[in-house]
């Protein structure tokens, strides 16, 4: 194997793991000052110029917090279910392309770190993985509570999910294939969300109950759980939870834009090649303050309401998408419309 290309890959991968990391700690900031001005607070105002600095201040006093173990808790998983947890989200965005290629030192280098023919399917397999850090943390824990978030964790994983990978489909069945690069070029004259308005607000609902984010925010209810899956974690074990769910905030947001919106593509993409990331970018900073704007104005639902919600109303109308989808594209070919 060329020896340049996986120097490349390193790099590449270096850069994305450093910025999903560093950019998790700001996306904590984003949310607090888009939360203020929602409710008509300051929010945070004290460390650095215009608060900039708390995330950092946040980081350092986690740094220093004591690290707790229950004394009959299974150490080992206790120890690993943190990290299970925060490592598939920064591994799912290595099919996001970011841009097409560009000249680096007299070479072509693609922007993403590898754009595989079937991205959406490595996408599923891996947004799988990272339930089993959470149902891993609760049953670790040796504690009631902890235990229950897991468990909800796990079940709501199962009834999301299906509605989640039929929301793919109807992008795929649009672009005739599954790789990200081939589905943001299939929208290089019309973004997909104008023929798939129903599975962006399904593959919305669902993403935000795959990442725990509110209303559906079952597995870390306080008022019943006291803290879910986390109670008894501590200091940067703790941290590691929601490192995890912030990463993945963006990497649905990214998904989203992919999928939906023509991910990297904008105005002058074609003559300035670099421009591609700056408009994923925003597009990723546009859908983390839709989620963040739902967690401020809706309510958390009853348990068995959201599993109802997900079996009864999200995955019927996920196949009736799917289905839709494929009866215009059939009536479409057949007047040689497409």
């Amino acid at each position: 194997m060329d020896t340049a290309l996986i120097i490349e890959w390193i790099i590449k991968g270096a850069i994305l793991t450093f910025v999903l990391v560093t950019g998790f700690a700001y996306t904590t900031f984003y949310e607090r000052k888009l939360l203020a001005r929602i409710q008509v607070r300051i929010g945070p105002n004290r460390v650095g110029p215009r608060g900039w600095l708390q995330p950092a201040a946040d980081g350092v006093k986690l740094i220093f917090k004591e690290e707790l173990i229950p004394e009959k808790a299974d150490k080992v998983l206790f120890v690993i279910a943190p990290i299970i947890t925060v490592i598939p989200s920064i591994v799912i965005m290595a099919v996001i392309p970011w841009g097409t290629t560009v000249q680096i030192f007299g070479r072509e280098v693609f922007l993403g770190i590898a754009d595989i023919n079937v991205g959406v399917l490595y996408i599923m397999s891996v947004a799988s993985v990272a339930v089993y850090g959470i149902t891993l943390a609760g049953w670790a824990s040796n504690n009631k509570y902890a235990l229950l978030g897991g468990l909800r964790s796990a079940a709501q994983m199962v009834s999301y999910e299906l509605a989640l990978g039929l929301a793919f489909v109807g992008p795929i069945m649009l672009a005739q294939s599954m790789s990200l690069a081939d589905i943001v070029a299939a929208q290089d004259k019309v973004w997909f969300i104008v023929w798939q308005p129903l599975g962006f607000v399904i593959f919305l609902l669902a993403g935000l109950a795959e990442v725990n984010r509110a209303p559906f925010d079952m597995p870390e209810a306080e008022q019943e759980l006291t803290a879910g899956y986390h109670t008894e974690y501590s200091g940067m074990k703790f941290s590691l939870f929601f490192m995890a769910e912030y990463i993945k905030m963006t990497a649905v947001s990214a998904i989203a834009a992919s999928l939906f919106f023509g991910g990297f593509d904008g105005p002058f993409v074609n003559q300035i090649p670099w421009l591609g990331p700056l408009y994923l970018f925003i597009k990723i900073l546009i859908g983390l303050g839709i989620m963040i704007w739902v967690r401020a104005t809706l309510p958390r639902i009853r348990y068995d309401r959201l599993m109802a919600f997900g079996w009864k109303v999200l995955l019927p109308a996920a196949l009736f998408n799917v289905f839709a989808t494929a009866v215009v594209i059939v009536i479409l070919e057949n007047l040689g419309i497409v």
